[in-house]
């Protein structure tokens, strides 16, 4: 399982969000090119960048920092929110993303992810956000009322590359994450997951490996509020995938 620093961008800022709130940000940097340095530092292997205007407004409005991230590190990255055309994903991709993540798109128009998967195979995404098992989208500020694993489904039928599975209630409340949700998440579709959302702790990872199938974890509040060590939690998913 990797380890998956999240940097998260507002106003060209690095921040955290509480439930996905636009009104509770916390700024954590405003110089997300410098914690991408950090986080691959301390070993990450991959990093997930959100540009959560994008995701708010539906207009990409933090790419140069996108870009800024691009050209200070030479890791892998995946990168959404707000990702509405095939433009975009174009465009992200010309600039060396490595995965464009679908959320609010592909829940609303299958079709439209098929054809991103069709146009970049391997390298798009789905990300689904769920609050009490059922799908949200437009920045979570509209629930609907599809179950996350029957969208799951429908998302590798199109072609998705992996899901992103985020619970919305646990992301940046430093609770856990809802184990249950994601391990029947991980059992429902053959096909890389990636669990999102409430990762607190050392012990939060060491639950979340024993989770079959689960290919990463993204964590942000944690390491940016000091109470998990990306190190250290990089180390402890590389000594698990050696047995």
């Amino acid at each position: 399982m990797l380890i998956i620093p999240a940097i998260d961008l507002k106003d060209g800022n690095c921040v955290r969000l509480l439930q996905g709130r636009a009104e509770d940000a916390t700024v954590y940097s405003d110089n997300p090119a410098e914690m991408a340095k950090r986080w691959k530092a301390e070993g990450a292997e991959i990093l997930h960048i959100v540009d959560l205007d994008g995701a708010f407004s539906g207009v990409q409005k933090n790419l140069d920092s996108i870009k800024a991230i691009r050209r200070s590190v030479d890791i892998a990255m995946e990168a959404g929110g707000g990702i509405r055309t095939m433009e975009t994903i174009d465009l992200l991709i010309s600039i060396g993303i490595d995965r464009v993540i679908l959320g609010t798109v592909a829940a609303k128009d299958p079709e439209f992810l098929r054809r991103a998967c069709e146009r970049h195979p391997g390298k798009i995404v789905a990300g689904i956000d769920a609050k009490d098992g059922k799908v949200a989208i437009k920045g979570w500020v509209e629930t609907t009322e599809q179950e996350a694993t029957e969208l799951a489904k429908k998302m590798k039928d199109a072609g998705a590359a992996g899901i992103i599975y985020t619970d919305i209630s646990r992301d940046g409340m430093l609770t856990g994450p809802n184990f249950e949700a994601t391990e029947k998440m991980a059992g429902s579709v053959d096909l890389p997951i990636i669990a999102s959302g409430g990762i607190s702790s050392i012990e939060d990872i060491k639950r979340l490996l024993q989770i079959e199938g689960l290919w990463g974890a993204i964590t942000g509040k944690a390491i940016y509020t000091g109470r998990l060590d990306v190190a250290e939690a990089v180390r402890l998913a590389k000594a698990a995938g050696d047995f």
